[in-house]
């Protein structure tokens, strides 16, 4: 096992930015490091943690603040807590970030134009027509953050690219330690 402190990873970003796919990435590279790992997926949170809050403002705010809640918890007993969900307002980040000694943000950055091209449910088509109400980045705001510790765009970098820059900044920040070049 590791010896280092457990640490908040956030990413935040519209659905279909990679949030959840570059969770996963980064588990499976930490693991392979021997780090002890957990991921709060935004959907599963609301599934098992979160279940009959709606989609208000206050509701998404309770959502986050569950998460960001949860994180501290694992991160203060050593462990890598990385979350995957869109939470939408600076405010709530800015709480989370709070309350958490270790956090770093990562924001997956994409346009609405590729989030709907790539979109198989179809949901940004639904939303943008007025189907779904309610809908992050569409009726309802996002805001990006200003000052994440990674942003990452998935429209134009591949999803090796995204892990690479968030694995580069955690090892340069002595979060997780460094694998030699030949390992």
């Amino acid at each position: 096992m590791s010896d280092h402190k457990g640490f908040v990873l956030w990413f935040t970003g519209l659905s279909g930015s990679g949030k959840s796919t570059l969770s996963r990435m980064i588990e499976g590279e930490l693991r392979k490091r021997d780090c002890k790992v957990e991921v709060l997926d935004g959907d599963e949170v609301r599934e098992n943690l979160s279940k009959g809050l709606g989609f208000s403002k206050e509701d998404r705010d309770t959502n986050v603040r569950r998460i960001g809640y949860v994180a501290k918890l694992l991160s203060r007993n050593g462990a890598i807590c990385i979350t995957a969900a869109i939470s939408p307002y600076k405010d709530v980040r800015d709480q989370c970030r709070a309350m958490n000694r270790h956090f770093v943000e990562i924001y997956a950055e994409c346009s609405i134009e590729e989030l709907t091209r790539r979109d198989v449910k179809g949901l940004y088509e639904k939303a943008l027509s007025g189907e779904i109400k309610h809908f992050t980045g569409i009726s309802d705001p996002y805001e990006a953050p200003e000052k994440a510790e990674v942003t990452i765009n998935s429209e134009t970098q591949s999803e090796e690219e995204s892990l690479k820059s968030i694995m580069d900044y955690l090892e340069g920040q002595g979060y997780i330690p460094a694998v030699a070049a030949n390992a």
